[in-house]
């Protein structure tokens, strides 16, 4: 289980002191003009009754729950501590042979997976224990109650209430324990953070039509320069400005040319109004997986509150933090020019010092990572969206939003007359994996807490993992997802360069008399970079920046109508071909507008560590760039033009799934 400590005790605990802290300021004038009309639904305010013991339920249109065909869901899961965790502080460099032997570890247990072979080394067949949600539950608390019962019934659109009340004490006591406002944030369940942002885009934003409405009333959004292109797609259709910040290997900069300052001081009212709203992915940014400091999060909230602006925080990656990134990327380690650093004071990932005066979570691994802006947030004016996507599976579609109650209160609504709620199936798995079948909360329950549960939790015990265990199978999900990305990192720093070596005249006039019977000629080598890229602190991305400006035939296409953004397109069919077969996304699909696309994202290329089986991760990394290094000596324009026409052309037949072709989606 998690390395835990006993956390100091704050007016936030549940010890019945008296909660000191303001209150999160009125942004009810954010509200879109429907949200601020929508009204508690109407038969919704009945479910509070239902639990009632003895009442005869004839109010709402409710079918039997006997009627349902499912009597119970049952299945296999890992334990908590399955994986691997890698150290909490930035201190010295990773240590390559224990992260050799553990990526080496992965390679065979990936390999024995494959075969299906039953052994115990197979990743799907290492220790485990059975889960089981049964059809009927005879506990009578609804936020202990884990059955088939509640789950697949009509249920409240804050989400299944023992699912609901662990995310929300989570969320408050471990996530966000230092949250500025009174109460700390309200939570409710959504499905999936795609699904939350559009519930905050239709709380917090107003249509707009070029043929209907004045340009004066046209709202926009500030995104980073590049960004998760999915949240420009649910934004773009209603209207919105999309307005790009600059950034850097943090993420959105606040300063300096093309910074939030800059953009909001020059703000041109001609273009609509001065953006209320921002989207931004602060942890293992998508796609350049920069994490944004807490200094920097002060400078840009400071300027948010100035500029009354609402920040949407997206953070699936929020526990992907590589403090081993930060120890080879910098000299705040055990380097010895760096004389201030401290290595026994308490820092996050990226080397910052954690505040001394604030609260602990309670876990070591929680206190390392970079914390959210609801730390600073005093005005009540971040919206963070979590998700279940990538510490359980993005088919749970399941997640949380994170707010003052306020404005959790309106997205209420909206979920009230649309989604409802998430999946019955997936939130009654989820609160059986982790609370079990008779949880007392975060706390762990003990054999004599009482029975009445009726199904079966995660550990040996039949209990949940409770916070202790999910918190152990974050730490580990980190250092399965550290090791590749480093493994991916060193193979790609291998291949930097275009290396030439050969043999140059020397120059006459250093040749003295003694040196006449002497070789005159020096041996030369020639690096040419080829690309270049940061280790990611945060994420499952590496941010390829490509160095076309060195290719043979940049100053060719230069000259084209279509300038080197269709020698990179070229370099992207390159890798698809044989013998390299490597498949990466382009920066232009993260460019928010045309003029950065045009400007500077055909220079970028966003490469995926996580997906791909740990013992294909080398072999395609190393391909990867052979093929760079291959096409960077392709010195005939008609390569590449041949190369651009059969672009499209055969890809199905290559591939062999011809009839996929018309169902793919974005990702």
């Amino acid at each position: 289980m998690a390395t835990r400590t006993a956390p100091t005790p704050t007016p936030q605990d549940d010890d019945g002191s008296v909660d000191n802290r303001p209150p999160p300021k009125d942004l009810s004038h954010h509200l879109s003009r429907s949200t601020k009309n929508r009204e508690a639904s109407s038969i919704k305010q009945f479910y509070k009754y239902f639990g009632i013991p003895g009442i005869g339920q004839l109010a709402g249109g409710l079918p039997n729950n006997y009627y349902f065909p499912f009597d119970t869901l049952e299945a296999k899961v890992a334990r908590p501590e399955r994986w691997q965790p890698t150290p909490n502080k930035p201190v010295d460099p990773p240590p390559k042979d224990d992260n050799e032997a553990a990526s080496a570890r992965q390679q065979q247990l990936s390999k024995l997976s494959k075969l299906h072979i039953g052994a115990l080394s197979s990743p799907l067949n290492q220790p485990q224990d059975a889960i089981t949600v049964p059809h009927t539950s005879q506990q009578k608390n609804p936020i202990k109650k884990v059955d088939l019962a509640t789950a697949l019934q009509y249920g409240t659109a804050q989400g299944y209430p023992p699912l609901y009340y662990f995310i929300r004490q989570f969320t408050q006591q471990y996530m966000h324990p230092n949250c500025p406002y009174k109460g700390g944030p309200e939570v409710i369940l959504t499905n999936g953070n795609t699904d939350g942002f559009s519930k905050v885009l239709q709380a917090l934003t107003n249509e707009w039509s070029e043929e209907k409405d004045w340009i004066r009333d046209r709202e926009g959004l500030l995104v980073e320069e590049f960004c998760y292109m999915n949240a420009i797609g649910a934004a773009r259709p209603r209207g919105l400005n999309i307005v790009p910040v600059g950034l850097d290997d943090e993420g959105m900069r606040a300063q300096g040319p093309g910074g939030l300052r800059e953009v909001l001081e020059n703000w041109d009212l001609k273009k609509g109004k001065r953006p209320h709203l921002m989207y931004t992915v602060t942890m293992g940014q998508n796609p350049t997986s920069g994490v944004l400091s807490l200094h920097r999060r002060r400078d840009l909230y400071a300027l948010c509150s100035q500029y009354d602006i609402i920040i949407v925080e997206d953070d699936p990656y929020w526990y992907l933090q590589f403090p081993s990134s930060t120890a080879l990327n910098t000299t705040t380690c055990s380097d010895p020019s760096n004389t201030s650093f401290n290595p026994s004071c308490p820092m996050f990932a990226n080397a910052e010092p954690r505040p001394t005066h604030w609260k602990s979570s309670g876990y070591a691994f929680l206190d390392s990572l970079v914390p959210s802006s609801l730390h600073i947030d005093t005005d009540g004016r971040v919206i963070r969206l979590d998700t279940f996507s990538k510490t359980v599976a993005p088919g749970c579609r399941l997640g949380w939003i994170s707010a003052q109650p306020d404005l959790v209160e309106r997205i209420l609504r909206i979920t009230e007359t649309s989604t409802q709620q998430p999946s019955g199936f997936v939130q009654s798995v989820i609160a059986e994996l982790i609370l079990g079948p008779d949880h007392g909360g975060l706390k762990p329950t003990t054999k004599s807490s009482g029975g009445g549960g009726g199904g079966k939790g995660g550990l040996p015990s039949g209990e949940g993992w409770k916070a202790d265990g999910w918190v152990r199978w974050l730490e580990g999900l980190r250092g399965n997802y550290e090791r590749r990305m480093q493994k991916m990192s060193d193979i790609l720093e291998e291949g930097q360069y275009l290396v030439k070596s050969g043999r140059r005249s020397s120059l006459s006039s250093t040749i003295t008399q003694e040196d006449e019977g002497e070789d005159e000629e020096w041996a030369v080598i020639e690096k040419t970079p080829l690309y270049s890229f940061d280790r990611p602190v945060g994420g499952m991305f590496i941010w390829l920046r490509l160095h076309f400006e060195n290719h043979p035939l940049f100053p060719t296409y230069s000259k084209h109508p279509e300038g080197p953004a269709r020698l990179a397109h070229a370099l992207w069919i390159f890798w698809t071909t044989k013998p390299y077969l490597v498949l990466v996304s382009p920066g232009a699909i993260f460019s928010p507008t045309p003029k950065i696309r045009e400007k500077d994202g055909w220079r970028y290329f966003r490469l995926c560590f996580a997906a791909i089986d740990e013992e294909e991760l080398g072999g395609t990394s190393r391909r990867l760039a052979e093929g760079v290094g291959a096409f960077f000596r392709i010195k005939d324009k008609r390569v590449i033009e041949r190369l651009l026409e059969e672009d499209g052309k055969g890809v199905e037949a290559r591939s062999g799934r011809a009839e996929l072709a018309q169902m793919m989606g974005p990702c």
